[in-house]
């Protein structure tokens, strides 16, 4: 799957390997726990922000029957942990302020310090949530636009951020796993979500309360993997994973995955240094004439482990061929491989032309002019790949070879093969794969959302869709999406506001106009409006198509604030874009009526006429169209289509429109249309 993670998940990825049978261990003592001294949940801490003017609850575990005593704002209260140690009060409501001081007394006595109460957000989603503000974070190797002087600037001491850590779990936590609030600073702020932020400090800085953003997402995963069991007891397809999952015995299950672990260090140890593409020296795979015909192949750069080498240390072999142009041949090159897996040994055409070692060290590689050919050369790259990460994880662009201002592509189709015969690795369990992999369906709302519905929230901001909309699973999305939304409103226990980016553009368009699945996840997204309490920032116009991970999250998160602005905190302005609302079809043209104008129309383009716009006859054949504005519609049409039934607006992966209101807000993207052609004119 093509789409979230980065350097930043391999490297988590690699991690987490090491950690979840702790973490689970953990989770499974908990149960049992005789407390003893009074505990509080992660969230509840040093520096933490309490949701103003709302019923507030405190909870946390004592022994059975203890009491416990609470001190805060002058209120007094006391409570009783129940049989399994837990235990809960209210308090409140406040208005904004602080800092506060907390009182916990019960066999043991605890002070929380620098409580704020103010506005609590939670924002989560796959990668593009969880890009941080700068460049070189755990990982990532690019951070925002001016990612720089947003960090020099980062000094707003009444925001503050609580980063969740990734954990998958198989049955619902009580806690997170995660350091704590802290304020925003530029030493602090630099790994948190950059959306999340940008978007908090717009809230802070128009409103002037203190801001707490809680940030808990996992780039690359899918939407089910944030819903629980029983809000997907509506969907038959993940049924068979959620009957496992509750027949399994968690502790069996650890030992099982013990036995494999230890199976898989001993095949390492055995075979993982062996190379079939090298011998007594000599590389067998580098040379031009190689057929690697039988090879599997796989498109670079990804974003995804490949799934047939999931749980494998160990050499792998990539072969590219390329054209070279008669002008260059001679010329000396540079190959760019950019964020390569953790040790590479390049060639092009049999001969060695570089080695590095590091995750994210960019690679770039001088070609001798004396091995340029015209016609097919030959790129080989020999890597040493982690836990199944391996390939080139990085923009598109930047995988080339390159002679002054010309640019050869590397990206695409590669062929690859593995130095051991991964035939005999040992496979992991079922238990196995479920608890480590972040897109079977419930395990990150067990891990990482269940915990915190006890914290009252403002709302919550959503940026996914990416990896449903590569899996071309966007009919479900439809109905797993609002499943989501209806689920955390429940288990939070209010129908708390729930906004949500519309993806960005990514890849490439056809020449012709075509079916996108990323076109239908954005109309998925944008039926889920029908919601009430929710609201969408259109981002479809702030893509690249050539990285997934685009880095203008200012305006993404501009246009979030603006959506809370009107629709959570009550003020009368322009969030959206214009919006279809209705069709006419007056002889040969459509006349189309749109909702959220603004001030007018406004087109982005120094000649003034409008793209973006497709046109279809009853056979259900779009063509371009052209388009002209007619008092608050637009007039669209094709001369050669005398009977058209339906239009389309950006229906593709990176739209290309350029109409916007006023206010600067793009059109959103929409089809009147019903699959087959026939007309839909709601």
């Amino acid at each position: 799957m093509n789409t979230a993670p980065s350097a930043r998940e391999a490297t988590n990825c690699n991690r987490r390997r090491k950690i979840i049978p702790w973490l689970v261990v953990v989770g499974l003592l908990g149960a049992n726990l005789a407390w003893g001294e009074v505990r509080l949940p992660r969230l509840v801490g040093d520096h933490m922000v309490l949701q103003r003017d709302s019923k507030i609850t405190l909870w946390g575990w004592a022994d059975p029957g203890e009491s416990v005593e609470l001190d805060f704002q002058n209120q007094q209260l006391r409570t009783q942990a129940a049989p399994d140690g837990r235990w809960q009060v209210s308090v409140g409501p406040f208005p904004a302020g602080g800092p506060y001081e907390l009182t916990v007394q019960g066999s043991n006595l605890l002070k929380l310090h620098d409580i704020l109460i103010g506005d609590v957000w939670v924002a989560s989603g796959q990668s593009n949530m969880e890009f941080p503000l700068k460049a070189g974070e755990a990982g990532w190797m690019t951070g925002v636009l001016d990612w720089e002087n947003e960090i020099a600037t980062a000094d707003y001491p009444r925001i503050r951020l609580f980063h969740v850590s990734h954990e998958i779990a198989l049955k619902p936590r009580t806690d997170v796993e995660a350091e704590g609030w802290t304020a925003v600073s530029p030493e602090t702020v630099g790994g948190f979500s950059a959306v999340a932020y940008l978007f908090g400090r717009e809230l802070f800085e128009r409103y002037n309360v203190p801001v707490g953003l809680i940030e808990s997402n996992w780039g690359g995963t899918m939407a089910e993997a944030w819903v629980s069991a029983e809000s997907l007891q509506a969907f038959p397809e993940f049924q068979p994973t959620i009957e496992a999952i509750k027949t399994m015995d968690e502790k069996a299950g650890l030992a099982d995955y013990d036995r494999y672990l230890a199976a898989r260090a001993a095949w390492m140890n055995a075979h993982a240094t062996e190379d079939r593409g090298r011998r007594d020296g000599q590389d067998l795979w580098v040379a031009n004439n190689f057929d690697d015909g039988a090879w599997p192949k796989i498109v670079e750069p990804q974003t995804a482990p490949e799934a047939r080498l999931k749980g494998f240390d160990g050499v792998v072999w990539f072969r590219r061929p390329v054209e070279v142009p008669a002008d260059l041949a001679g010329k000396g090159l540079r190959l760019h491989l950019a964020g390569t897996a953790k040790h590479d040994e390049t060639y092009f055409n049999g001969e060695k032309i570089g080695e590095s070692e590091g995750w994210d060290k960019p690679r770039s590689y001088l070609v001798q002019g004396r091995l340029v050919h015209p016609g097919q050369n030959v790129v080989v790259v020999r890597q040493t790949a982690i836990s199944g990460w391996m390939g080139m994880f990085c923009e598109a662009d930047k995988l080339n070879l390159e002679y002054g201002h010309t640019k050869l592509p590397l990206a695409g189709t590669w062929s690859y093969q593995t130095g051991p015969d991964l035939s005999t690795l040992p496979a992991p369990s079922t238990f196995a794969k479920f608890h480590t992999d972040p897109n079977t369906a419930t395990v990150l709302f067990n891990g990482m959302i269940a915990p915190l519905t006890p914290f009252r929230i403002k709302g919550v901001i959503w940026y996914q869709g990416e990896s449903n909309a590569v899996e071309k699973r966007t009919d479900q999305y439809r109905a797993l999406f609002p499943a989501l939304i209806n689920d955390w409103r429940n288990h939070w226990g209010y129908p708390m506001p729930f906004l949500f980016v519309q993806l960005a553009g990514f890849g490439a368009n056809k020449p012709q106009p075509a079916e996108y699945p990323w076109a239908e996840l954005r109309e998925a997204q944008s039926a889920t409006l029908a919601l009430p309490g929710t609201g969408m920032a259109t981002a479809v116009d702030l893509g690249d198509e050539k990285d997934i991970h685009p880095r203008n999250k200012q305006d993404v998160a501009h246009r979030l604030a603006l959506v809370a602005a009107n629709k959570v905190y009550g003020e009368d302005l322009v969030s959206s874009g214009p919006a279809y609302q209705s069709m006419a079809i007056e002889g040969g043209r459509i006349r189309i009526k749109f909702s959220a104008l603004g001030s007018g129309w406004l087109v982005k383009d120094k000649y003034g006429y409008i793209r973006g716009f497709e046109i279809a006859a009853a056979d259900g054949k779009f063509g371009w169209a052209q388009a002209r504005q007619d008092g608050q519609d637009i007039i669209v049409f094709n001369n050669t289509i005398r009977e058209p039934v339906a239009v389309r607006y950006d229906w593709s992966n990176t739209p290309d429109g350029n109409l916007y209101n006023a206010e600067g807000l793009p059109t959103l993207p929409f089809r009147t249309d019903g699959k087959g052609g026939q007309p839909v004119t709601k």
